[in-house]
């Protein structure tokens, strides 16, 4: 494991952590280096379930959501803008006088939050390593205009929040997934990957589905599922997508798997996603898949799958059906 920024400020000296108190740490991810922080002291706040997963395996404290109060908080920055500005607001807000450290990537916006914390209060100089930067600051309430404002009111009713996927309209794809189903489906279905449950919504439109599970692993995500969703046949589980085992196996299954953990593409994901709908499937299962138009998905459903076929798509997306498992177990991993 690669030395972090946090460890090595930490162990070169340039910070201390208060002795006493419990230390918040916003967003770690699974396979971070934490190892220079007081494991039986740390209480980690993460919502994506492979990294809450990894974290507990690991021996730490996990919660979705932040206790407090802390001596210490460090926050990760997030991809999403407004979902790290609410971190630290919350952060701070739980942290009374305490330690903020803020951690990122220079391509998750470090330089900018630098800025704009050396704007409101006194902050310590950068501490630049591996296209990052760490800075740290005495807790102040400077930050409540950052604070979450409550969720986002979409269109058709629909509720979300900072920092999920597509968080701000439904996605392209999902919405091309959704026109091109056919008019029969199976009754017992897996949405795959649901988010907010925009396809889950829809689907549920049709009478003739008499089972729905909503397979989601952002926690916040699945919360405005739940809301979206109103619907004794919808059932809901917080998990990776790629390592779920259901009950029994799925008659189908609708996905718009992501492509992507960090800025740069990453076909892997939607590929495990793939692999793991053919372990689920009865033998006659049916998967509808929708992706963008350069992912190389072919091959691994071709794998996977007796019959593919591309049933719609344009200059931007494709949407696949693939049918019959070849082997409907889960792969080894």
């Amino acid at each position: 494991m690669k030395a972090s920024r946090l460890s090595l400020i930490l162990e070169n000296g340039a910070l201390a952590l208060p002795e006493t108190g419990l230390i918040a740490i916003y967003g770690a991810g699974g396979d971070d280096d934490l190892r220079a922080l007081p494991k039986e002291r740390c209480e980690i706040i993460q919502g994506f379930k492979p990294d809450y997963d990894a974290l507990v395996a690991r021996g730490f404290q996990v919660t979705v959501a932040a206790g407090g109060p802390y001596a210490v908080s460090v926050v990760k920055l997030a991809r999403s803008k407004v979902k790290t500005r609410n971190m630290l607001a919350e952060a701070v807000a739980k942290t009374p006088g305490g330690l903020i450290i803020v951690d990122g990537m220079k391509t998750d916006g470090a330089d900018g939050f630098y800025r704009e914390c050396r704007k409101r209060l006194k902050v310590s100089e950068a501490f630049s390593k591996a296209h990052g930067k760490l800075f740290w600051f005495t807790a102040e309430p400077v930050f409540d205009d950052w604070a979450a404002s409550g969720p986002i009111q979409l269109d058709d009713g629909f509720e979300t929040v900072a920092g999920v996927f597509s968080a701000e309209k439904a996605d392209r794809g999902s919405q091309a997934l959704i026109n091109a189903l056919p008019a029969k489906l199976p009754k017992r279905l897996a949405d795959l990957g649901a988010g907010w449950g925009y396809l889950s919504r829809h689907l549920l439109k049709r009478e003739k589905i008499t089972e729905l599970h909503l397979i989601e692993a952002d926690f916040a995500a699945l919360e405005c599922a739940r809301k979206n969703v109103i619907d004794e046949r919808a059932h809901f589980h917080w998990a990776d997508a790629t390592r779920f085992t259901p009950a029994q196996p799925f008659d189908g299954i609708i996905t718009n798997p992501p492509f992507h953990t960090s800025r740069k593409a990453d076909p892997d994901i939607g590929r495990s996603f793939i692999t793991a709908a053919a372990g689920m499937l009865t033998p006659s299962g049916q998967m509808y898949l929708v992706a963008n138009r350069y992912l190389p998905y072919e091959r691994t459903l071709s794998e996977a799958f007796h019959h593919v076929e591309e049933i719609a798509g344009d200059n931007a997306y494709k949407i696949l059906r693939a049918t019959k498992p070849l082997r409907n177990v889960r792969p080894q991993r």
